[in-house]
């Protein structure tokens, strides 16, 4: 089996069409969302959420997203306390994932949650938003690629990947945000990160006027999506907060910085030439797996500073560097 794809800039009613009928058949569909793409299947169909972890070859206590319409929706499915409401209000849709208790009679099949009794929910934009208007149930949907490698932002990077192993790979063209939602869960009144992502937490805090409380040291549980300690990988390992470049390495900076030993670099590539943390989030796994294309057994990456989205970058860097079992 090789996968379909369709262009929706050329027939976004057929995508819709077609994507709604091979998720009624039980089987997973390739999205776009402002993020990455998606590997989407009816939340609520056990067979449909098993197909979506052995085509990624992902780990089952690894909860996956939930995405939902709009609020109504999501309430259906959701218990929100005031501060989740407020953030839900305040940043969706867009790329924001909330960790909430379930509902008893909520549906939602349990594979989805890997047995949790909260669920993560976001809220996509655009063709992401309709299709699940129209399928009328919530669709889980992790990145649309191996589990552990890296997340896709353009369709090819799906087919590439995954496409032997789906039926249909919605073409939306490149995901704006490009790296996954920011995920919090609020206990207590405090709103807690559990992976940054594309609502960066400074902005949360502004809109808030509450403190975003970060992780100390490696999760203890799995809570939430992303928090695996290798995670985001290219074949080939990869050096971060690089001061130089060795011999054969492929070399990532960010904002035309120089580097020692550049000319040994088998390739430069640059996540933003103005240093741009929004272009460099947008540009991050795109420009990894064309650097791991170089065969290259090695990818440095210079220092990028750790505020904004500069934070969702370092996680994922950190992860893609972290050792791999």
């Amino acid at each position: 089996m090789t996968a379909d794809i369709i262009d929706i800039s050329r027939h976004r009613e057929k995508a819709l069409r077609l994507a709604c009928a091979v998720l009624a058949e039980g089987f997973p569909v390739v999205i776009p969302t402002e993020t990455v793409y998606g590997l989407a299947a009816d939340a609520t169909n056990p067979a449909a959420i098993t197909r979506i972890y052995e085509t990624k070859g992902r780990p089952r206590f690894n909860p996956l997203i939930c995405h939902m319409a709009d609020l109504a929706m999501a309430e259906r499915y959701a218990i929100f306390d005031p501060i989740s409401r407020m953030l839900g209000e305040m940043f969706w849709p867009g790329p924001l994932t909330l960790i909430l208790p379930l509902r008893s009679d909520s549906g939602i099949h349990s594979l989805a949650t890997a047995g949790l009794d909260t669920v993560g929910i976001r809220l996509p934009k655009g063709f992401a938003a309709d299709l699940i208007r129209a399928f009328g149930k919530p669709l889980a949907a992790p990145s649309a690629n191996t589990s552990g490698k890296v997340s896709p932002t353009s369709a090819l990077h799906v087919a590439e990947d995954l496409g032997e192993k789906l039926k249909l790979i919605v073409d939306g063209g490149a995901a704006a945000v490009g790296v996954e939602s920011t995920i919090l869960r609020v206990e207590n009144g405090a709103i807690r990160l559990l992976r940054p992502g594309g609502v960066a937490a400074e902005e949360i805090e502004k809109a808030t006027g509450l403190p975003v409380i970060r992780p100390e040291g490696p999760a203890a549980i799995i809570e939430a999506p992303g928090m695996l300690a290798s995670h985001y990988a290219p074949g080939a390992a990869v050096r971060i907060n690089a001061d130089h470049v060795e011999r054969g390495e492929v070399l990532i900076r960010l904002g035309s910085v120089q580097v020692k030993g550049s000319e040994f670099a088998t390739a430069i590539f640059d996540l933003s030439p103005s240093g741009d943390l929004a272009e460099a989030a947008a540009n991050l796994f795109d420009t990894l797996k064309r650097a791991d294309a170089t065969g290259a057994a090695r990818i440095a990456v210079t220092p990028v500073p750790d505020h904004g989205l500069g934070e969702a970058i370092n996680d994922r860097l950190a992860r893609a560097a972290a050792p791999r079992e």
